[in-house]
């Protein structure tokens, strides 16, 4: 029988994943299932610009998986059972159980509401494709007139906002955020983000937390009234609650808690990636949530499962955050080098450039997810023996 992997979520973490797992193993020992809600590979990175209005290419996963042996199952995952290795699936229809011997958990993160009331009511969001296209049919409603309310000051907040207003000109939008606009932004760096706003028509106000969102806009805790036909909140993302109702130990925000090799602390057969892990980075801190984060926690739970299971010397992956880059709408951008401990240098590069940048990260970032098989290896690792295994993950 072959060992069966699990991969949940097909977002940069899982779709890579799964692709770099069945590149390296061989299928005569084991079988990659993919599970994802939707058919397509979401470019999460994106989804300002289809709330906004516009239409990036489509990435089919079927098409993606067609030559790589990887089984794909369109379907939501309702729940994990980390004790008996099941993870319960359903797509409107049918509902099924999976078994697996290893999982990598990949499901990422959706808006986090804080506890605000009105947000679930009447908020629209944009961390998932079906949520950014009922912002755009909202926004396609108003037409040319009506007012957009943005909460929050990330990267989100901010390339949502500047997006609208740019693609939709008509539109008078506004954001609010409970603390300084860019305000971990280098000092130019900074300057460039509130010149966007102004030249955007942005109007923004800072150190204002929003105490509840109604059906007409919303209210600040100092009762200041912001009137709006659509708020969109951004005011940061949370884990989705499956991890935390599975068994498996999670941290307080819902992340899956990893050892250095992404691996459940509490179910060693369960690695986590993406947003879904509570990695530490090499500054002592936690990765933020973000497509970088992905990347290099996708790259270490991959070397480790395969490492694990083929009996191979695990390499370990650098776990940094190198920068943000930030768009601004479509030919202005941001991109701010950190330091080690994550705090913004003086240099960034901006305007433009960064715009370039911006365009060929995210080029470059859907190339590799639509070419899953690239570099394929002209021999594949077999599963290892137990003791092989067992003496491998004692030298870890």
């Amino acid at each position: 029988m072959r060992h069966r992997i699990i991969v949940l979520g097909a977002g940069y973490a899982g779709a890579s994943a799964a692709g770099y797992l069945a590149r390296h193993l061989h299928p005569g020992d084991f079988e990659v299932t993919v599970v994802n809600a939707e058919p397509d590979f979401v470019e999460r990175i994106r989804l300002h610009q289809l709330a906004a209005g516009q239409d990036p290419r489509r990435y089919e996963l079927a098409k993606m998986f067609g030559s790589t042996g990887i089984r794909l199952r369109v379907a939501q995952v309702t729940a994990v059972d980390a004790e008996h290795r099941v993870v319960t699936v359903t797509d409107g229809e049918v509902t099924e159980q999976l078994e697996y011997d290893t999982l990598l958990y990949s499901l990422g993160s959706t808006a986090a509401d804080h506890g605000v009331p009105g947000v679930n009511e009447h908020a629209f969001h944009i961390a998932g494709r079906q949520a950014a296209l009922r912002l755009r049919q909202r926004l396609d409603e108003l037409g040319e007139k009506g007012t957009v309310l943005v909460v929050g000051g990330n990267l989100t907040a901010i390339e949502a906002a500047t997006e609208i207003a740019e693609f939709r000109p008509g539109l008078q939008v506004t954001l609010a955020t409970s603390g300084e606009l860019g305000g971990w932004l280098g000092l130019k760096a900074r300057r460039h983000l509130l010149r966007a706003f102004d030249r955007l028509g942005v109007q923004v106000h800072e150190h204002t937390t929003i105490d509840r969102v109604e059906a007409t806009g919303a209210v600040a805790v100092n009762g200041t009234t912001f009137l709006a036909d659509a708020t969109v909140w951004a005011a940061g993302f949370t884990a989705h609650p499956i991890a935390a109702a599975s068994g498996l130990a999670v941290e307080d925000d819902g992340r899956i808690t990893v050892d250095r090799m992404m691996r459940s602390v509490s179910h060693p057969e369960v690695y986590a990636a993406g947003d879904s892990a509570y990695a530490m980075g090499e500054n002592g801190q936690p990765l933020p949530m973000s497509c970088a984060s992905a990347g290099f926690t996708r790259m270490q739970a991959t070397a480790a499962i395969i490492g694990e299971l083929t009996g191979r010397k695990i390499s370990k992956t650098p776990l940094a955050y190198l920068g943000n880059c930030i768009s601004l709408g479509q030919k202005d951008a941001i991109f701010q080098v950190v330091d080690g401990d994550a705090r913004s240098k003086s240099w960034s590069l901006r305007g433009r450039p960064a715009a370039h940048v911006k365009a060929a990260v995210l080029r470059g970032t859907a190339w590799n997810m639509n070419h899953p098989t690239y570099g394929l290896p002209a021999r594949k690792h077999h599963l290892a023996t137990t003791s092989d295994r067992s003496a491998e993950a004692a030298a870890v």
